[in-house]
């Protein structure tokens, strides 16, 4: 254990002790790099004789992406035990005397991984293209999934105009956060707006981050846990379905979607497991929201690089790098016949 994390960790293992009314030990405790929403340790505890893994997720001081960790919380609840896995939820906490900061606890799911640069290496390769038929086909069977069965509309709203809402959530993020003028997201908006798709035939829960390196998979390929909710709420399927093709999450590679799968092929699968066909003109509407919403997080997380308490890397990293590389794929989108509306390859 590094010495920086034993007051976490003395704390933690209190907490666990009062709340079980149990003895518990700790085993052990590591940071998992590269949160950027929530500070993630990766602990060991033995409790009546048993080892268990935990995962503790901590709010940090300042995040990429606000978000409300309850909501969060009760979308794990909710999803838990569906044909999508997740992490067994186990502890929301909001009472900020014992670790400092609202945290939440979640069952470890052990054996996986979540990078995709891995799937070069052994014993990873060659699982490429199962692992991406399982994430779309997981995407696929999210969007089926009826969303008062699943008890998300106790605790979301339910928009009347699910385009037009994250429209001018995310354009107002900009308008907020924006340090310099923006005239890639300002043309970006303008062409949404005139553009606006109106509401689909069905809603569903929406994951908000549904892309590479947000699930954990094994050495037989298969997904056991689809992760970060922070930003699930109800809404159109095919937002997840475009933020999930983008090109940001497989750069400079342009021909996979999240650097597993053909684009088509990868709609192919969604459309199969949802049930749902894909319109190619709205799908080309939620593929230029998808960017323009990821151009967003990258503008609002220069800001808090510059003016908030948090100095962390992936805060000036994505302010810097991202948001250039972001722009540069809303200029090529905003084309007519652009290469990388990848809504073309839609039969």
């Amino acid at each position: 254990m590094h010495p920086s994390l034993k007051p976490l960790a003395d704390s933690f293992v209190g907490y666990l002790a009062e709340r079980w009314q149990m003895p518990v030990v700790l085993k052990t405790i590591e940071q998992i790099p590269g949160g950027a929403s929530r500070e993630t340790y990766r602990v060991r505890v033995e409790a009546r004789g048993e080892i268990q893994g935990l995962i503790l997720r901590r709010d940090p001081v300042s995040s990429l992406i606000d978000t409300e960790r309850a909501l969060e919380y009760q979308t794990y609840v909710a999803v838990w035990g569906t044909e999508v896995p997740v992490p067994e939820p186990l502890i929301l906490e909001e009472d900020t005397r014992h670790l400092e900061r609202p945290f939440s606890v979640m069952r470890e799911i052990p054996g996986c991984e979540t990078g995709i640069p891995l799937l070069s290496t052994p014993p990873y390769e060659g699982l490429r293209e199962t692992i991406g038929a399982n994430k779309w086909t997981l995407l696929g069977k999210l969007a089926a999934m009826d969303v008062t069965q699943l008890g998300v509309t106790d605790f979301m709203e339910v928009p009347e105009h699910p385009a037009a809402r994250e429209l001018d959530y995310w354009a107002g993020v900009i308008d907020g956060d924006a340090l310099h003028p923006q005239p890639v997201a300002k043309a970006t908006i303008r062409w949404l707006r005139r553009n606006l798709p109106p509401p689909g035939p069905k809603q569903c829960l929406v994951h908000g981050d549904y892309r590479s390196g947000n699930f954990l998979y094994n050495t037989d390929g298969e997904i056991r846990g689809v992760l970060d909710w922070e930003m699930a709420h109800i809404g159109d399927p095919l937002e997840d379905l475009a933020w999930s093709l983008d090109p940001v999450w497989a750069w400079p590679e342009r021909e996979l979607a999240g650097a597993l799968l053909p684009r088509s092929q990868a709609i192919e699968i969604w459309e199969q497991a949802s049930g749902l066909p894909v319109d190619r003109e709205f799908l080309r509407w939620w593929q230029i929201f998808a960017s323009l919403k990821a151009l967003a997080i990258w503008i609002s997380s220069t800001e808090d690089f510059i003016n908030g308490e948090s100095k962390e890397p992936i805060l000036g990293m994505a302010g810097w790098v991202l948001t250039d590389r972001q722009n540069r794929i809303l200029v090529d989108r905003l084309q007519p016949g652009s290469p990388l509306l990848y809504a073309e390859a839609v039969v």
